[in-house]
């Protein structure tokens, strides 16, 4: 099975503290520590997991810079196959529809069985896999927690839904699917891995060889911009309530008394 994992490049939340720029419009970026996605390497991980089981391939491809191409080793160091760098000054500023159409241009140019995004992006939303998916007119579907090889054609996925429960489907290949963080264990990633791939051409893709018309694509297509940036304002703080489940749940409706929560 040949499989296509898309994975992003985001600020490393553990490693930062964020500020907001002088302008306010935007965070401030240069000293900021940057890591793969964290929901996007379960993905990577998940892929790895069925081609061990039925063989094939795992090709990790992202849409940035010269920059981004360290998410890439590093997921080639875990065993990926393939690392391919989509990248172009055309496509800076996209938002998730631009990127869900420079990947589609990507996939058009290969042979994939399955393709899997993280359920979100770290610094963005969670569209890319389903703006995808409609674009290339694949099945889709999202917050998969479980994927088992049926045949050549068909899989059997769980996923999340409201309440803790799972739903159960068979959907044909090819498909997208958005993995949910919790899937799996992604195995660790050592320097050893790290220096066998360092070397390794890393291989990139403009927006002429995918045949991706630049006007849309980048910001000047973006259907959603960003108006601005600002720190939350705190509110009072929580109170803690100690003592005994069932002390606390008296409290707990006590107080929702109190304020005309109860009839």
């Amino acid at each position: 099975m040949e499989i296509l994992v898309c994975a992003r490049r985001v600020p490393d939340t553990s490693e930062n503290e964020i500020e907001l720029n002088r302008t306010g419009n935007d965070i401030e970026r240069d000293e900021l520590v940057y890591s793969i996605n964290e929901p996007d390497n379960y993905a990577v991980e998940e892929a790895l997991q069925i081609v061990g089981r039925v063989g094939g391939s795992v090709t990790v491809a992202t849409v940035g810079g010269e920059e981004d191409e360290e998410i890439l080793r590093r997921e080639m160091a875990m065993g990926a196959h393939h690392g391919v760098l989509i990248t172009d000054d055309a496509f800076s500023g996209s938002d998730g529809r631009g990127i869900a159409t420079i990947l589609k241009g990507f996939v058009q140019n290969g042979d994939y069985d399955l393709i899997l995004t993280g359920v979100q992006a770290e610094d963005g939303g969670a569209q890319v896999g389903g703006m995808l998916a409609a674009m290339l007119d694949y099945p889709f579907a999202s917050l998969v927690n479980s994927i088992e090889v049926l045949d050549g054609k068909k899989l059997k996925v769980s996923r999340e839904i409201e309440g803790g429960n799972k739903e159960m489907s068979e959907i044909d290949l090819p498909c997208v699917l958005s993995i949910q963080t919790g899937i799996n264990e992604p195995r660790y990633v050592g320097m050893r891995g790290i220096r066998a791939v360092a070397s390794v051409p890393i291989p990139t893709h403009s927006a002429a060889e995918l045949d991706i018309d630049p006007r849309a694509v980048g910001a000047t297509a973006a259907k959603v911009k960003r108006l601005d940036y600002f720190i939350p304002t705190l509110g009072k703080g929580a109170q803690m309530l100690n003592g005994s489940r069932e002390e606390n749940v008296d409290k707990v409706l006590e107080l929702v008394a109190a304020k005309g929560g109860l009839k």
